[in-house]
């Protein structure tokens, strides 16, 4: 298996992982901050932005069509700015959810495309932990897992027993 069929691996199984915990999640319950830090769907918002970032932006680069997979919005409401506990100001989660499906379904049409050669080529900016195209691409299914923990914190203080 080459070292790019295996971060697709890790890719896909993160997203199916976290695709189980918003399954299990009733919509309604999205927008509760349980201890008042995040929500559900400020997570699930983030890993769609993150993994734009990561494997698209940083792998070939912005591209005009590429606001017709993410709104503009989505880096001003779930990038580092702290998650609103006002839901007026945020996607629905059917909205959101579409927005994963669509740029997780361009990541496996594009990523396939990037050789070997490309996976160690230097990205700038520097980032704290990446610096190569393949380390952004392997850092995707790193941070989805983080934040889909973090979906699964929030189940269990939202009064959801755990999935396993």
């Amino acid at each position: 298996m080459s070292r790019l069929d295996s971060i697709l691996d890790r890719i896909r199984f993160a997203r199916r992982y976290t695709v189980w915990l918003l399954d299990a999640t009733p919509e309604a319950e999205w927008f509760q901050m349980p201890g008042g830090i995040t929500h559900v769907a400020y997570q699930a918002g983030h890993i769609a932005l993150a993994q734009f970032r990561t494997c698209l932006a940083r792998g070939r680069g912005d591209r005009p069509a590429d606001a017709d997979l993410i709104p503009p919005t989505y880096r001003d409401l779930f990038g580092r700015n702290p998650p609103s506990p006002d839901p007026a100001v945020y996607p629905t989660p059917a909205d959101i959810r579409a927005t994963m499906d669509r740029i997780h379904a361009q990541v496996l049409l594009e990523v396939p495309t990037f050789t070997s050669l490309d996976l160690d080529e230097v990205i700038p900016p520097e980032h704290k932990y990446c610096k190569t195209r393949g380390e952004f691409l392997e850092w995707c299914s790193a941070h989805e897992m983080i934040h889909a923990g973090q979906i699964g914190l929030l189940r269990r203080l939202l009064g959801h027993k755990p999935l396993w």
